[in-house]
């Protein structure tokens, strides 16, 4: 294989990896952005938030949404009324379980981000270290 066979081989592959890393950092932060409305809808629940509030209705109108795959899962337990408002406060077991599966997805993910920025950082390496050995008549 001549030099310029290989240097189009390794263009390629590096531009491959670079828009393989940028998909993946998109659902890095799909997945992230995911484990917030769950943390949020998680502890709105908690304390027994007024879902009439406009914050707390978008936030349980996303959390219906991403918690979709988990529902039924596990029984929710009611803790009783919140003062004032006479709103339930739920503990939603299903919602800590969605949080432990998007977490391990997201540990994942990332695992993933290190090793295309890992072989990025091999391919770069790799063309700025001189390509061609130093010749017998070179070295002696």
């Amino acid at each position: 294989m001549d030099q310029r066979t290989n240097d189009q081989l390794m263009q390629a592959s590096r531009w491959s990896l670079w828009l393989i890393r940028g998909v993946t950092y998109l659902v890095y932060a799909y997945v992230l952005a995911i484990e917030v409305i769950l943390f949020l809808g998680f502890f709105l629940l908690l304390f027994g938030a007024n879902p009439d509030a406009g914050f707390t209705e978008w936030a349980y109108r996303s959390l219906d949404r991403t918690m979709t795959p988990f529902r039924g899962i596990f029984t929710p337990i009611e803790l009783g009324t919140t003062a004032g408002n006479e709103i339930e406060s739920v503990f939603e077991t299903s919602v800590l379980f969605a949080m432990i599966v998007y977490g391990l997805v997201a540990l994942v993910v990332h695992t993933m981000i290190s090793w295309l920025t890992h072989r990025l950082a091999l391919l770069n390496h790799d063309d700025s270290s001189p390509s061609d050995m130093a010749t017998p008549s070179a070295r002696g």
